[in-house]
């Protein structure tokens, strides 16, 4: 069987960077012409396995991964990147330019319908882009939607962004982004988030698939869209069934019984490492985005502002004398067996503008641990020890490791004596809801891009009104950061980059862990085209 993907739609879902991915050949497909087509009408029938799960299917409601692996399968982008390439080009779009500095003209293709038949008009790009920051939800996108202040709508196929800062080097980022898929203005609520279920039977889907039948977080099944008249092309397969596993284990049981042709998100660094002795399928790496986080709340942290001791000196103390007692190396190689590696900044290497400034700043001073510096750091700031900090991870939305991941900065954590650590773990959707209720101190995060810039791992976590929603406030990054995105010299901003990431290394809202490697595991007679499928992020490889 050839399977065939067109683009990263589903290869976000087989492949996102820093995803472990099984594709096996001649598994569960079903063929309508004996064997992998190469089109919509004759193409084989793909079968999926995920542990990942999904939030919502309204734009406005999730911003998570496996939320938006079903959104870039059915919804319209004005922007989209095609297999192997990191460029943005227009995706319904017809054309997309600066018209002036604070000015982004869109010209919409015409004829443009959703699957139920309505048109698709530049009032649903206007209504898609206006309820994402109305609603605000705080697990949504609306953070990546900062510079946008109105949308003017002059024609049925013409939409004018006006930007609050000019020459913005990322909107045209943002227009492919999870803030910017186009929904039915007839279907969706301007206020509020929609539900799953109004969606699927609003059919509000202009993307290379539409969902013909769908259980929330048990089974999708999509059918191509042959309205879709996006850069993408046309679906190379006559449909997508995607079945979701609870746990690992299953998911590996899976892939043994040949129930199922693609796995994806997650399989453990274990499973990865023993399928790597099947002869029937071999290994392989490519580059990787993935980035995995701790993230302090500022407000319920220990001596965070809201409680009884409240000392920023102090909280900033005990978040720095954390950072100087990870190991990283220690986790990347005893618990992901390399699969990860170290991360010592907040954008990963590889991106132009990345950085180490937490090499420098903590521990021994060259990537490892050092138990005489975070005593020091304590100390200097009058904390008394040992610390007790709680700290939450989610091992069904992080991949079964997340435990053993956890399990090692714990004890990391409470070496000599510093802290002692109540760790806990909750079910992803809950955990989604507790995150921004200001219920866990410190918890684990994990980021795949939106697009492939540096500011796509500084903005979301840094500005004022962050998506983490978790108090962090320093008007210089805020500042910097807006300021970096409208530099047109490549040099300067670069720069500026780098300082900001010195900046936040200071401050240690968030404390990076890992950076994933994209691992795939591929059956002997898979096609080149199916390989590279599994290599395709939505925004291309960031080491292209």
């Amino acid at each position: 069987m050839a399977l065939h993907i067109t683009r990263g739609r589903l290869g976000l879902a087989i492949g996102a960077l820093g995803a472990s991915a099984l594709v096996l050949a001649g598994c569960a497909t079903s063929s309508t012409d004996g064997g992998g087509g190469d089109g919509g009408d004759g193409g084989s029938e793909i079968t999926v396995g995920t542990t990942d799960k999904i939030t919502s299917l309204d734009p406005a409601g999730s911003y998570d991964n496996g939320s938006f692996a079903v959104m870039n399968q059915v919804y319209p982008f004005l922007l989209n990147s095609v297999y192997d390439t990191a460029e943005v080009t227009p995706d319904i779009a017809e054309s997309a330019e600066f018209t002036s500095p604070t000015e982004y003209t869109v010209k919409l293709k015409s004829g443009l319908k959703f699957a139920n038949g309505n048109d698709l008009t530049s009032s649903d790009v206007k209504f898609s882009f206006e309820r994402v920051v109305a609603i605000n939800d705080p697990n949504g996108p609306a953070s990546l939607l900062g510079n946008l202040d109105s949308i003017a709508t002059p024609d049925d196929t013409t939409v004018v962004f006006t930007l609050k800062n000019g020459d913005d080097q990322i909107w045209p980022l943002i227009l492919s982004s999870p803030a910017a898929p186009i929904v039915d203005e007839d279907v969706f609520s301007p206020d509020s988030v929609t539900s799953d279920d109004d969606i699927v039977e609003g059919k509000p889907f202009a993307g290379q698939y539409e969902i013909s039948s769908y259980k929330v977080n048990e089974l999708i099944s999509y059918t191509p869209y042959d309205g879709y008249q996006g850069n993408l092309g046309a679906a190379e397969n006559s449909g997508v069934n995607v079945t979701y596993y609870a746990d690992a284990s299953n998911l590996k049981l899976a892939v043994g019984n040949g129930d199922i042709d693609v796995a994806f998100r997650s399989l453990s660094a274990t499973d990865i490492d023993d399928l790597s002795g099947n002869d029937k399928v071999k290994v392989v790496e490519g580059p990787g985005g993935e980035t995995r986080y701790i993230v302090f709340n500022f407000n319920t942290q220990p001596f965070g502002a809201t409680t009884a001791e409240a000392d920023a000196a102090k909280a900033q103390a005990v978040r720095q004398a954390a950072a100087s007692l990870i190991d990283r190396e220690a986790i990347a190689t005893n618990v992901y067996k390399d699969t990860y590696s170290p991360l010592y900044s907040f954008v990963p290497q590889g991106l132009p503008g990345a950085t180490e400034p937490l090499k420098d700043l903590y521990g021994d001073g060259d990537g490892g641990p050092s138990l005489d510096k975070a005593k020091a750091t304590l100390e200097a700031a009058g904390v008394t020890t040992p610390v007790a900090l709680s700290l939450q991870y989610n091992g069904d939305h992080y991949g079964p490791s997340s435990g053993d991941e956890y399990a090692a900065v714990k004890a990391q954590l409470e070496e000599g004596g510093l802290f002692t650590v109540n760790l806990q773990q909750t079910e992803w959707v809950q955990y989604a809801k507790d995150r921004t209720a200001d219920v866990y101190p410190a918890y684990q995060l994990g980021w795949f891009p939106d697009y492939s810039d540096a500011d796509n791992y500084l903005s979301p976590f840094f500005v004022t009104e962050n998506f983490l929603g978790n108090h962090y406030d320093n008007p210089e990054v805020n500042d910097m950061i807006v300021a970096s995105q409208t530099e047109t010299d490549s040099a300067k901003r670069l720069e500026m980059l780098g300082q900001i990431q010195e900046l936040v290394a200071n401050d240690l809202s968030t404390l990076p862990l890992l950076q994933g490697k994209q691992v795939a595991v591929v059956g002997a007679d898979v096609s080149g085209t199916t390989l590279d499928a599994s290599f395709k992020f939505r925004y291309a490889p960031l080491t292209k």
